[in-house]
């Protein structure tokens, strides 16, 4: 016991040592910000610099949350690095003291996966570092800092005549993209980020500086040792921090349409969805709104489609072959009863449509001013899809809840948004039973949990029913060995119950 003490002395400050020691968490439970001494503020402040750190409350408050509607303890400090050597150093001394970490890119995670459940971390804002650090047209590749997002990166390939496609709607960091396996409205046709990184730059738990694939390797396939890359791709900031991603980027199509059609019924709609999948069709995208959902688009975007179940659709490829493909699609839309094609065919009219549709989550919340969004998302087989859908109008519709369902059904994935009153304690609770509903519903279907907006805070607890014991276990065993004194994104992805119970069985 003195042994142990002796090293707690030196791990944990004094003030926290007592709380530690009177704990049966093997996992240490920390103090409010009094963990970050005048002397770790000032070593933290020798590495970025005087500007870019804070411990101000306004500063700290805007770290505490993201577009979800979870809240977490203010950080204790906030640092922007600005390369990847401060980032190591930064993390170095959060190791050495034992003080936990939370990576923070744009906020625009829905599950809390930025957020932290205890006082006394270091915010680590990683969107200083914006330079685009490589670029390889020819090879179809670039490389990228966590500070480029989305619209940053598309608006420097363009003029090459390349994109870069995943499109998860919000101007998201694409280092952060990576980190939550994001997707979006284009994956039925490029995937998602796991099909899309070729490499990635990491700093581990201890600062140690990590190449995923290889320094500078970026080749489109490798057989070579195990998967480091797509260990890391979803792993929400808990086994590393990314500061540089090796993406893949295509050719602009030549032809672009999309195209707007409604159908009596959400099951004939979805029904629609995966005859035209079964037909190998190329789809480049393929989007449902329920009438909820498009009821709030044309009020939030100004538009005069028919209120009722819609999917947008968007062809790509060479004139010849998106006329094909619009004649096909529009036999399988009529065969299930569908409205004729509404086309949209110069970019302005095409970014209109999907500006429509990407505000969607912003349009339910101006149905209430002062509401809370919720959003849960869940994914399932194409030939699950039609049912689970279904039975997600109808748990929502009899709950009584302001909602609307949105999704990108081309890969099985669709998203339910509901606008919550979060002083009524009934609502918010039927919101809670309708996910986890949702959730068990997916599960029974051969589905996942969550299809892209990640595991963060609020799906923790269903990933013993979708890995069984044994998956999350190895799991617990891959975060204790890469981070065993838990202080990456500590909480998030697994509960720390499992983390407990995986350290006791090893006892």
């Amino acid at each position: 016991m003195m042994t142990f003490f002796i090293v707690c002395r030196k791990m944990f400050p004094a003030k926290c040592l007592k709380r530690l020691l009177s704990s049966d968490s093997l996992y240490p439970k920390f103090c409010s910000s009094e963990i970050i001494s005048a002397d770790i503020f000032k070593s933290l402040q020798s590495i970025v610099g005087d500007k870019n750190i804070s411990k101000a409350e306004a500063v700290c408050s805007q770290h505490s949350h993201d577009e979800s509607y979870y809240r977490g303890h203010l950080p204790a400090a906030v640092v922007w690095p600005q390369s990847v050597q401060e980032v190591s150093h930064v993390v170095k001394i959060c190791h050495k003291h034992r003080i936990p970490m939370i990576p923070f890119g744009t906020g625009t995670g829905l599950e809390g996966g930025v957020l932290s459940e205890q006082d006394g971390c270091v915010a680590i804002n990683l969107t200083k570092m914006e330079e685009i650090t490589g670029f390889h047209p020819e090879d179809l590749d670039v490389s990228v800092q966590p500070g480029v997002t989305r619209h940053m990166l598309n608006n420097h390939l363009k003029s090459h005549g390349l994109h870069f496609p995943i499109d998860p709607g919000a101007d998201a960091s694409l280092c952060g993209m990576c980190a939550t396996g994001a997707s979006g409205t284009n994956a039925v046709r490029y995937g998602t980020m796991k099909e899309n990184v070729l490499n990635m730059e990491v700093v581990l738990a201890d600062g140690t500086i990590v190449h995923t694939a290889g320094k500078n390797r970026r080749t489109k396939k490798s057989s070579a040792g195990y998967n480091l890359t797509n260990l890391f791709v979803g792993s929400e900031g808990t086994l590393g921090l990314i500061t540089e991603a090796t993406l893949r980027v295509y050719g602009i199509p030549e032809k672009m349409v999309s195209a707007v059609c409604s159908f009596d019924t959400v099951k004939s709609a979805v029904d629609c969805v995966a005859q035209v999948m079964q037909s190998g069709i190329p789809m480049a995208r393929i989007e449902f709104l329920d009438d909820m959902a498009m009821n709030c688009a044309n009020k939030y975007s100004h538009l005069e489609y028919r209120v009722a179940p819609t999917l947008f659709l968007e062809f790509q490829g060479s004139e010849s072959s998106v006329e094909v493909d619009i004649e096909t699609v529009g036999e399988i839309v009529k065969f299930n009863n569908g409205s004729e094609f509404q086309y949209s065919q110069t970019m302005e009219e095409r970014n209109k449509l999907w500006k429509a549709r990407h505000e969607f989550w912003y349009s339910m919340l101006a149905l209430r001013p002062g509401g809370k969004g919720y959003s849960t998302d869940v994914c399932v087989p194409i030939s699950e899809l039609p049912d689970v859908i279904s039975y997600a109008k109808e748990e929502l519709s009899s709950s009584n809840l302001l909602y609307s369902i949105v999704g990108h059904v081309g890969d099985g994935n669709f998203h339910c948004g509901m606008n919550i009153d979060m002083d009524d304690e009934d609502e918010v609770r039927r919101v809670k039973e309708f996910s986890s509903n949702l959730v068990k519903r997916a599960l029974a279907a051969n589905g996942t949990c969550t299809g892209e907006h990640g595991v963060g805070l609020g799906k923790r607890k269903y990933l013993i029913d979708e890995f069984a014991e044994s998956g999350v276990m190895l799991m617990a065993q891959l975060k204790r060995t890469m981070d065993p004194y838990n202080l990456l994104n500590p909480g998030k992805v697994l509960l720390p119950e499992y983390l407990e119970k995986f350290a006791s069985s090893k006892k």
